[in-house]
């Protein structure tokens, strides 16, 4: 079945190029003069297998592309968090710091001596 819109191709003997080139719309030609396209719109509505393969691809398409998004923001975010480790030389993330507050003595005694030694650094003289 050919349709009316796109030209038959001519026998191969004649090496010339076509004539007339399908034309693009907004380029000048307009819509009166009968322009040609590349890809012309499909006169009835396809059935209802085919819009169904058609809603199943568009939705696998969608969930591999929000899941490849969302692997590359997490890749993101650990490799910036291990630059930042690197670069810092510790954890850079300050809310995850461990707590001194575990009830040993060792560990007051010597925050204790740090807040003393600080303490004799910032007295005036």
């Amino acid at each position: 079945m050919s349709d009316p819109q796109i030209p038959e191709p001519k026998s191969a003997k004649s090496g010339s190029p076509p004539a007339d080139p399908p034309k693009i719309p907004g380029t000048g030609g307009g819509y009166s003069n009968g322009a040609h396209y590349p890809n012309p719109p499909e006169s009835v509505n396809p059935d209802a297998a085919t819009l169904r393969d058609q809603w199943r691809f568009a939705i696998r398409q969608y969930s591999k592309w929000y899941s490849h998004a969302w692997g590359t923001a997490i890749l993101a975010g650990l490799s910036f968090f291990a630059l930042g480790w690197v670069i810092k030389g510790s954890n850079p993330l300050p809310s995850f710091k461990p707590d001194n507050k575990n009830g040993n003595s060792s560990s007051s005694s010597a925050s204790a001596d740090k807040d003393k030694a600080a303490a004799e650094v910032h007295q005036p003289r």
